[in-house]
Formats: C-alpha cells, sequence, structure tokens
C-alpha cells in the first residue's frame, strides 16, 4: 500500500498487484505441482491397493481441515485488513483451542476413527489410516495457522513471504516423502506434509516479524464463533467429498484411489485459477467497499478468466487420460482404470464449475458482511447430498458419485450468489451458465473433432492448439470484459 501526504492508506498501484498475483499463482503452482508429483510418486511406487485407498482415505481429513485453513486465508483478511492484522492474535489463540484437543483425540482415537473412515476395506486399510492419521491431523492445524499469517500479510499487501513458505514447503514435503518411502512406505507422505506444514508456518511468521507484539488476543470466544462460521461451507463442501469417498469404497478396492485422483486433478484446477484471483482480490475489495451487484459481477468476471485455461487442461486429459495416467501414474492406472480416471475428471466438470464460482463468491461474503447464511447453507448441502450420492451410485457407480458432488456444489454456489444479491441472482446465473457453454462448446469443437480422426496423443495436442487459435479468434465478449475488469481493479 502507499501513503498519501495526508497520511490516508491508499490502494496498491497496478506493479504491486500484478507481482502479487504472478508471486501467488506461482506459489500456488508449486505447491499443487509437488503435490502432484507426491501423487505420481505414490502411484508409481505404491500402485491401487487396499492401502492406498487407506491412506487416502486419512488424507481426506487432512484436505477437510487444510480446506478450513483456505477459507479462513480467504474469509480473515477483510477483518484483518480494517484492523491491519491486530486481531490476528485472537485469530491464532482460537485456532490453538481447537487444534491442541483435535490432534491429541487423533492420536489416541486413531484405530477406532481409522475403522470409520475405511469402511468395509481390508484391514490392511484400516491400520495405514490409523498410522497417518495423527500426523496429518496435526499438520493440518499447522496449516491453518500458517494460512492465517498469510492472511496477516495479505492485509497489508504483503503476498511474497507467504508465497515462498508455501512453495518451498511443498518441495521440502516432496523431498522427505521420497527419501523416506522406500524405507517407511506410505506413512512416508504424511511425515512429508507435517514438514512442508512446518514450514510454511516459520516463513510468514519470520516476515510478521516485530509485528507480532502488536497483535490482539482479547476476543477468543468471538473469533471461535467467526472460524466455525468461515470453516462451515468448505468443511461441507470436504464431507460431501468424504461422503464420495464412502459411497466408493463399496464399490470395491481402487474405486477409492482412483475417485482421489480425479479429484485432486480437478481442484489444482480450481486452486491455481479461482482461489489465486480470490487470494489477491479480496483485500483490494475490502478497501473499495464493493456493493453487491459489484460483488456479482466479480464472480461472473473471475470465472471468464479461470475457465477457459481449466477447459483446455481438462479437454487434454479427457482425451489422452488414459495414456497420462499410464506414463505418469504407473502400470496400476492403464486400460479400463486410466480411462475410467478420464472419464471421471469430465463427469466433475459441473464440480469444478461450481468450485471455480465458490471460491470467487465466498470471501464476498464477509467483505459484505453477509456471512450469517453460511451455516445454514453448510447443513443443508450435507443433507441434501446423502441420498442424492446414494441413488446416483446405485445408477452409474463413481460417475454418480462424481456428478452427485458437482450437483450439490452447485446448489451451494446458488445459495451464496443468492446471500449476495438477490435482485442480480437470475442474472447472475444465467451469465455463469453463459460462460460454461461458451467455453465448453469451444472445448469441445477443438478436441473432439480431433478425436475422431487422430490418436489421443495427436489429438490432445492438436486440439489444444485449435482451442488456443478459437479462443483467440472468437475472443467472448464476456472474456475482453473481464480482462479490462481486472486490469482495472488491480
Amino acid at each position: 500500500m502507499r501513503t498519501s501526504r495526508s497520511g490516508e492508506t491508499t490502494a496498491p498501484d497496478r506493479r504491486s498487484a500484478l507481482s502479487s498475483g504472478i508471486l501467488t499463482g506461482l506459489s500456488t503452482l508449486v505447491l499443487s505441482g509437488s503435490a502432484a508429483v507426491a501423487a505420481a510418486v505414490l502411484a508409481q511406487k505404491f500402485g491401487r491397493d487396499a492401502a492406498t485407498d487407506g491412506l487416502l482415505a486419512a488424507y481426506g481429513v487432512y484436505v477437510t481441515v487444510t480446506l478450513a485453513a483456505q477459507a479462513l486465508r480467504l474469509t480473515a483478511v477483510p477483518e484483518l485488513t480494517r484492523t491491519d492484522g491486530a486481531v490476528a492474535g485472537s485469530y491464532a489463540a482460537s485456532i490453538l483451542v481447537l487444534g491442541a484437543p483435535a490432534t491429541a483425540l487423533a492420536w489416541l482415537f486413531a484405530d477406532p476413527l481409522a475403522e470409520l473412515l475405511t469402511g468395509k476395506l481390508p484391514q490392511e486399510a484400516a491400520d495405514l489410516a490409523a498410522s497417518a492419521l495423527p500426523w496429518l491431523v496435526a499438520a493440518a492445524f499447522v496449516q491453518v495457522l500458517a494460512a492465517l499469517a498469510a492472511a496477516t500479510l495479505a492485509a497489508r499487501n504483503r503476498f511474497g513471504a507467504a508465497a515462498l513458505g508455501f512453495s518451498t514447503g511443498g518441495v521440502a514435503g516432496l523431498v522427505v516423502f521420497v527419501a523416506l518411502a522406500d524405507e517407511h512406505g506410505l506413512l512416508a507422505l504424511a511425515w512429508g506434509l507435517a514438514a512442508n506444514a512446518a514450514i510454511s508456518l516459520g516463513v510468514p511468521l519470520a516476515a510478521l516479524g516485530g509485528t507480532l507484539g502488536r497483535l490482539r488476543f482479547g476476543g477468543v470466544g468471538r473469533r471461535l464463533v467467526l472460524l466455525a462460521e468461515a470453516a462451515a461451507v468448505p468443511l461441507a463442501l470436504q464431507g460431501l467429498y468424504l461422503i464420495a469417498l464412502r459411497g466408493a469404497s463399496g464399490i470395491g478396492v481402487g474405486a477409492v484411489t482412483s475417485f482421489s485422483f480425479a479429484y485432486f486433478f480437478a481442484a489444482v484446477l480450481v486452486a491455481a485459477t479461482a482461489t489465486s484471483l480470490a487470494i489477491i482480490s479480496t483485500a483490494e475489495l475490502t478497501r473499495r467497499g464493493v456493493e453487491a451487484e459489484a460483488a456479482v459481477e466479480h464472480v461472473v468476471h473471475g470465472s471468464w478468466l479461470c475457465l477457459p485455461p481449466i477447459a483446455a487442461a481438462a479437454g487434454v486429459f479427457a482425451i489422452a487420460g488414459d495414456r497420462i495416467s499410464a506414463a505418469v501414474l504407473g502400470d496400476a492406472f492403464t486400460g479400463e482404470v486410466g480411462a475410467e480416471l478420464a472419464r471421471l475428471v469430465v463427469v466433475l466438470a459441473p464440480w469444478t464449475i461450481a468450485a471455480v464460482g465458490f471460491s470467487l463468491a465466498f470471501p464476498l461474503l464477509y467483505v459484505l458482511e453477509r456471512s450469517r447464511v453460511l451455516v445454514p447453507v453448510a447443513l443443508g448441502a450435507l443433507i441434501l447430498d446423502v441420498p442424492i450420492s446414494l441413488g446416483l451410485r446405485e445408477l452409474w457407480g463413481l460417475e454418480g458419485l462424481a456428478l452427485a458432488l458437482g450437483l450439490t456444489t452447485l446448489g451451494v454456489l446458488g445459495a451464496l450468489l443468492l446471500a449476495l444479491s438477490r435482485r442480480a441472482l437470475l442474472a447472475a446465473v444465467a451469465s455463469l451458465v453463459r460462460v460454461a457453454v461458451s467455453v465448453g462448446a469451444l472445448a469441445v469443437l477443438s478436441f473432439g473433432v480431433l478425436s475422431l480422426v487422430a490418436n489421443d496423443i495427436l489429438a490432445a495436442a492438436g486440439g489444444l492448439a485449435v482451442y488456443a487459435v478459437l479462443l483467440t479468434l472468437v475472443r467472448p465478449r464476456g472474456l475482453r470484459e473481464a480482462w479490462g475488469y481486472m486490469r482495472e481493479l488491480h
């Protein structure tokens, strides 16, 4: 931020915002890339069996808590911006009030919790989950503290230390996993994630340095309520994923692993685009005092920027996913298993679109101070998803579970848009449908035609080139307007 002669704080200049966006995006890509390499190593070394199902079931708990961390990184920024980060102390205290007992419970009751997570899978799955769970829960709550430190820096328009911490932590966690995997097996991944969390917290905490003495530690009870409110919908969305995993465990050995990898691919695309955009935009929107209709427009413009690259990546995987899976993940993911992964990525398209919209809309509820709807929305989503998942699993198996996840998440997005602006809801829904249809049509045209006349690899590469050319030539009006909006905002 800049300070005027009168002492007033003004918005950061465009060069600062651009560098912040680049740093945040690169950090997300490095972190996601490290996770992707770890997933590939896991698949190459350990294949697709009951043990990997057990680890990934426990990993689902880790992801659930770290989603709460991501939520905090977004939703705490408005209040931290208004107080110049002073309330971070009370947020930290409230996280420890929750995290310390949860970690202790994970160590004490690892076995029954693992049995609950793995369901009817073989005992090997439950044993692996029980060994990994305590490490994963501890690492997850440290990541929540790291997210708080990053949010505190973001409120002061400082993004470099958080970007360095998260990217370095991701690489370090990968190194620990690779170094220890041969001797200690799948449990090494949990240790790697613990190392990742420690570094992700340590670097931004060091950057805060002398400012830590200015933090306020009062009002822990109120922060606990705010944390529960902020985490409600992200935790519910991850609960939908855990419901899908539990449903997949009833389909057979390996189904949990396949669903997890497909979901991971889609989630990386969302994190690298929509989540990064939300992180660098929230503080600026808070300073500007954005109105409800403008907030909805922000979601639409952001979707226009995020969905084109996501559609390109999904198109490549849809055409050549079986070959990519075999090359990256190993022999256990060849043939029908690889083809199943490709289908799951395509069927997860509704979830991907909804997740992009959610990532952009969610922090705006805190900018506009309309967050009271979050707990009812979270409960409604969980209640609604169970019968949908059960019904669609009976009809279409894993693909049905993926579709159920997408449908429920779209419902959550609709509820958030309604909370932002009832008057703009219909216009927002129509705009988002137009974005999805326009981008999807270009992707289908580009990749689909070539898939009829060329082999998978040529169709994927050629389709990507055709898609880029078509996007450049057509230059949809919404995309042009979105680019202009983001340049003006930052």
